[in-house]
């Protein structure tokens, strides 16, 4: 357990609205989930990302653009490590802050050059399952010029985070708007979503 990182992310939406920390899973994990994704992506095993929920699922390249898979504990090695990490996570939360979190969903997400997420908040309005967002990023040797930076919108000034391997963010997926800005290169990351159902 990450201790300082827990504490880390935690205090950030206590303090700003969001956390972030560099180094929320290893720099060996990153690799290998950044290489599990781009094989799953190469056999075609990702598919195009939509919007809404259920009935009103659709795709809709005027908001996102981005191509998914989900993870599953017993998928992979690299799966299974990453989803106990964020286990370890939900229950040092529950414990400190008493969240009540008990159900989670991630999922890989590769966006092509020039391709973005519109503004946009992860609650629906018909299931209020969603209490708290969570990305990681698995690009390797990311700069200021590849762009495709992550915009929260957790008060007046809206606040750019560069999708770094390694890095995390969490806030609350009912309070902070945000959007994915194009990028020069394809972006690579897992999202998802700590839940109380």
């Amino acid at each position: 357990m990450d201790k300082a990182s827990f504490e880390a992310l935690i205090a950030g939406v206590l303090d700003r609205h969001y956390g972030t920390v560099n180094s929320f899973i290893s720099p060996v994990l990153t690799a290998e989930l950044r290489s599990h994704l781009l094989e799953r992506f190469h056999a075609g095993g990702m598919q195009a990302a939509g919007v809404g929920q259920r009935f009103a699922y659709e795709r809709n390249l005027q908001v996102r653009g981005d191509v998914i898979s989900w993870l599953e504990k017993a998928h992979h090695p690299a799966e299974k490590a990453f989803l106990e990490q964020v286990d370890s996570f939900v229950e040092y939360l529950n414990q400190t802050c008493y969240t009540g979190i008990n159900a989670c969903e991630f999922h890989f997400a590769l966006y092509e050059p020039g391709t973005f997420y519109k503004r946009h908040i992860d609650q629906f309005r018909s299931d209020q399952g969603r209490r708290f967002s969570l990305v990681v990023y698995l690009n390797e040797q990311w700069a200021p010029e590849d762009a495709g930076q992550l915009v929260l919108y957790p008060g007046p000034e809206p606040i750019e985070i560069l999708p770094e391997g390694g890095r995390a963010v969490f806030f609350r997926a009912d309070a902070v708007e945000h959007e994915v800005m194009p990028a020069q290169r394809p972006r690579l990351s897992i999202a998802g979503w700590l839940k109380r159902v």
